[in-house]
C-alpha cells in the first residue's frame, strides 16, 4: 500500500492533499511575521508550514557569499549579506516551534545541509524536507534518514536515472520517503508543468506517495495534480504578494491558499466511487429525460406486439427502447391502455435486468 506518514497523520491515495505553505524565507527574516504567517497559514486550512535552515557561510562558495547582490529584491549587498538577513536565529526558531506546538500546527523545515539538519533535529523537527537542489547530496540524505524521520524530497532538475539512484539508497537506509514532482524554475510557466510526470512516477515507484511542489502562481496546478494522483501539495505562500523578496510574486495569499485548502478537499470527493451505477439524486431527472417502450393505442390481453402498435416515447417509466426486438412478436397478459408504458410483467416467460 502506498502510505507516508508525517508524524502526525498518515497519507494515502485515498486522503485528502497534504497541504505544505512553504514560508521559505517570505518572512523576510522577522519573527513576528513569520508567526503570524504561521497562524493565518494554520486558518486557511494548511496541514503544515515549512521553513528554510541554511549554514550560508559553509554552504556557498566564498565567491558566490561575496559577490554583489544589489537588486529590487535583495536585503543585502552580497549574496551573503542577503541570505544571513534572512536567516532566523535559535531564540526565534524556539519560539516559533513553542508556537506551533503549543497551537497544534505541524512545523518543519527544510535542511539545506548537515549542519543545518543537527541545528533542526535539536528542536525536535516531526519531518525533513529535501530540496531539488539536494537531491544528490546522499550525506545530508543519509544524516537525516539516521533521526529517523520521514522526508519530502523535490525531484526538480534531475532525471530518472538521479530519482532511481536516489529511490534505492533511500530503501537501503530503510527511510521513510515521498517524492515531489517538481520544475526548478521561480515561478513556471504552464505549459512547463508537466504534470503526466506524476502518474509515470507512481507507476515507476509503486509504494511511494508522489506529491507535487508547485511554482506555479496559481490554485488550478494543485487541483489538476490532485487528479493526476498527488497526494501532497506544497505551494509558497506570503502575506502580500507585493512584498519584498524573489519569491512573493508566485506565492499565494491567504485567500489563495484558503481557496485552495477548500477547492482540493473538493477535489477528493469529487472523485466519489468507481462504480458507475444510479444515483438516488438521478432517479428523477433520468426518468424525466430518458426513453421507454408505450402503447400506441389500447390492447387487449392476447394481443401480439408489432412495430405499428408501440411507439418510443419520454419519459422513461417502463421498458427501455432496446427491448423492443425482443418484444415483437410477444403477447401482452392484459389489457394495456394508450400510451401506457409496457413492463416486463406485462408479458409471461419474459423478464430484463433493470
Amino acid at each position: 500500500m502506498r502510505t507516508f506518514f508525517t508524524g502526525k497523520e498518515n497519507i494515502t491515495q485515498d486522503s485528502d492533499a497534504f497541504i505544505i505553505a512553504e514560508i521559505g524565507n517570505n518572512h523576510q527574516g522577522e519573527r513576528d511575521i513569520c508567526l503570524k504567517m504561521m497562524k493565518k497559514a494554520n486558518n486557511c486550512g494548511a496541514n503544515a508550514v515549512k521553513l528554510q535552515k541554511k549554514n550560508n557561510k559553509t554552504l556557498y562558495t566564498s565567491k558566490l557569499y561575496n559577490s554583489p547582490y544589489e537588486n529590487d529584491n535583495s536585503f543585502g549587498r552580497t549574496y551573503g549579506e542577503h541570505k544571513e538577513v534572512l536567516e532566523l536565529p535559535l531564540d526565534d526558531w524556539i519560539a516559533l516551534k513553542e508556537f506551533a506546538d503549543h497551537n497544534g500546527i505541524l512545523l518543519f523545515a527544510t535542511a539545506f545541509d548537515i549542519e543545518s539538519a543537527y541545528f533542526l533535529e535539536k528542536l525536535d523537527m516531526p519531518l525533513y524536507k529535501i530540496a531539488s537542489g539536494c537531491m544528490t547530496d546522499f550525506p545530508l540524505i543519509e544524516t537525516i534518514a539516521s533521526f529517523g524521520k520521514p522526508m519530502i524530497i523535490s525531484t526538480g532538475g534531475w532525471a530518472y536515472h538521479h530519482i532511481d539512484r536516489l529511490h534505492e539508497f533511500l530503501k537501503e537506509l530503510k527511510a521513510e520517503f515521498a517524492f515531489l514532482h517538481c520544475i526548478a524554475s521561480y515561478p513556471n510557466k504552464i505549459e512547463e508543468m508537466n504534470l503526466n510526470i506524476i502518474a509515470d512516477m507512481m507507476e515507476r515507484y509503486p509504494k511511494t506517495i508522489i506529491g507535487l511542489s508547485d511554482h506555479h502562481s496559481s490554485v488550478k496546478t494543485a487541483i489538476f495534480a490532485y487528479f493526476k494522483g498527488a497526494r501532497i501539495i506544497e505551494k509558497h505562500f506570503t502575506l502580500s504578494r507585493a512584498w519584498k523578496g524573489p519569491d512573493h510574486s508566485f506565492s499565494l495569499e491567504p485567500k489563495g491558499l484558503e481557496t485552495l485548502c477548500e477547492d482540493i478537499k473538493d477535489a477528493r470527493l469529487s472523485l466519489g466511487k468507481k462504480d458507475k451505477v444510479r444515483l438516488d439524486s438521478e432517479q428523477k431527472p433520468i426518468t424525466k429525460m430518458s426513453k421507454a417502450i408505450y402503447a400506441v393505442h389500447r390492447l387487449k390481453a392476447g394481443e401480439a406486439i408489432t412495430e405499428s402498435n408501440i411507439a418510443i416515447k419520454i419519459p422513461g417509466e417502463g421498458l427501455e427502447p432496446y427491448h423492443v426486438d425482443e418484444i415483437i412478436g410477444k403477447v401482452v397478459n392484459a389489457d394495456v391502455e394508450t400510451e401506457q408504458p409496457l413492463t416486463a410483467s406485462m408479458f409471461n416467460d419474459y423478464s430484463t435486468e433493470v
